[in-house]
């Protein structure tokens, strides 16, 4: 029984003392409600803003050890908003993001790259309307107490998803850039 006693209590000091994020790091769960994505077009040349007011991750990356790691983003395209009632009863027709054909647009990290200082490159295919481009998204992450946030920007062109498609593809009166911005707010993560 002492032996026994000796070995758990052995196992147990070497737990204590082993690096903090000697374990691979675990799935880290996405804070909704500290969370937002944006996106801004220009509509006549004057910006307008958006957002998506339902989604969800999963991000299971070390950011000490990002090689390996995936972050997998499913975006629920009848929750966007221009916050115009006749326009938001526009965003859900076939021309804008058909969301009876195509409920959830997604992002699927195919490799993550460290650059320091907090600051990530993520590179994976981005679909909309079932149609998927490569897109490379830079991911800057800070802490915030027992969170992290992680917030970015990039540009696509909203005509190579098929976005505002027949008349709408005229870009003079709607351009064709689309920027979206992220801020996701993530519990567990693991340190930088």
């Amino acid at each position: 029984m002492k032996r026994i006693l000796r070995l758990f209590l052995a196992a147990a000091a070497l737990t204590a003392l082993a690096p903090a994020g000697a374990e691979p790091a675990g799935p880290a769960r996405l804070v909704a409600d500290k969370s937002q994505i944006a996106f801004v077009s220009k509509q006549m040349g004057v910006p307008v803003e958006g957002t998506f007011k339902k989604f969800d991750a999963q991000v299971a990356f070390d950011p000490r050890k990002p090689d390996g790691g995936t972050v997998a983003l499913q975006i629920d395209t009848g929750s966007a908003s221009l916050g115009v009632p006749m326009s938001d009863a526009e965003l859900p027709k076939p021309p804008w993001f058909d969301t009876a054909h195509f409920p959830q647009a997604s992002f699927q990290s195919n490799a993550i790259k460290a650059l320091g200082e907090g600051r990530f490159e993520m590179a994976g295919k981005l679909t909309i309307k079932n149609v998927s481009r490569q897109v490379t998204v830079p991911v800057t992450i800070a802490t915030a107490g027992n969170l992290a946030v992680a917030t970015g920007s990039f540009t696509i062109q909203r005509l190579d998803y098929k976005v505002g498609d027949g008349e709408w593809t005229d870009t003079s009166v709607v351009g064709n850039d689309v920027q979206v911005r992220f801020k996701f707010t993530l519990a567990g993560l693991g340190p930088l």
